[in-house]
């Protein structure tokens, strides 16, 4: 095994660009040892970048934007009043992530690295909009979280990248709301997961462990911005069936997934229609 301790941002940018397809970057480490059985070799390379955590931790609130840095672990927005009053979604699902060593060791951008499809924090940062910030020795680009990912376990993101920052938009919502169901209150992996809100730009309903990826469910997204009703729940049975294609696994079955989802949103969007109906 190889681990690399750099100095600094630029200095851990220096190593990807040297070592990039031996690297992986590790923040929390939360997952190491989840997915070691599922190394590819023997031999692996990990880039640790605690050192950095005192300088790429702490969550800033910009005029336009939230940023989460590269070290932002969920118990830093807990922790932050101003963060979690104005972005309770994130409160929300941190809450929602493992016991308290979770959620003191695991970072967001971790969480949007590792390319689970039953992430927790994922869905709340896509549903607010955010972009993911990825830099290298080549430059810098920003890419909408709901275009980041390509496939399972797959991204935009190069091998000589890092997620240095999400940029969450600062925008008057009118509505928010995430729901996680599991086997238990917390500390448990999603059998599925929901979050949905309404801004100016329109409704962004995302969903976890029920696609390959994190997704948005754009065909119900479209039928909202149109002025469409719900109507009933097979109506958004049949919205969502454009969008997600669950699976039977250990935690859960495809056809319990499409069940509950279907009715989380139905009588959700339902409540949300007439509290916007009666002003």
């Amino acid at each position: 095994m190889r681990v690399l301790t750099p100095s600094g941002l630029d200095h851990a940018l220096a190593l990807l660009a040297e070592f990039e397809s031996s690297l992986t970057p590790l923040a929390g480490g939360t997952d190491l040892l989840v997915s070691w059985p599922h190394q590819n070799s023997d031999e692996v390379g990990f880039l640790d970048l605690s050192p950095l955590r005192a300088e790429h931790s702490a969550p800033r609130l910009e005029q336009d934007a939230l940023v989460l840095s590269m070290l932002t672990t969920y118990w830093d927005v807990i922790a932050s009043e101003e963060v979690r009053t104005e972005f309770p979604l994130l409160l929300a699902a941190a809450l929602k992530v493992g016991a308290v060593q979770i959620q003191s060791a695991g970072t967001w951008a971790g969480n949007i690295a590792n390319g689970s499809p039953a992430a927790d924090g994922v869905p709340v940062l896509m549903a607010y909009g955010a972009e993911v910030v990825l830099r290298s020795t080549r430059g810098e680009v920003r890419v909408p979280l709901d275009r980041y990912y390509l496939g399972y376990k797959q991204s935009v993101r190069a091998l000589d990248q890092l997620i240095v920052e999400i940029r969450v938009p600062r925008r008057k919502r009118e509505i928010e709301w995430f729901h996680k169901v599991g086997a238990r209150f917390a500390q448990a992996i999603s059998k599925l997961g929901v979050a949905v809100t309404r801004d100016e730009t329109g409704h962004r309903v995302v969903v976890n462990s029920v696609a390959p990826t994190v997704v948005r469910c754009r065909a119900l997204e479209d039928h909202l911005d149109q002025g469409g009703k719900i109507e009933s729940v097979e109506q958004v049975r049949a919205l969502l069936s454009f969008d997600i294609a669950p699976i039977d696994d250990i935690r859960s079955t495809s056809r319990y997934r499409e069940s509950v989802l279907s009715r989380l949103l139905y009588f959700y969007l339902r409540k949300a229609n007439l509290r916007k109906a009666n002003g």
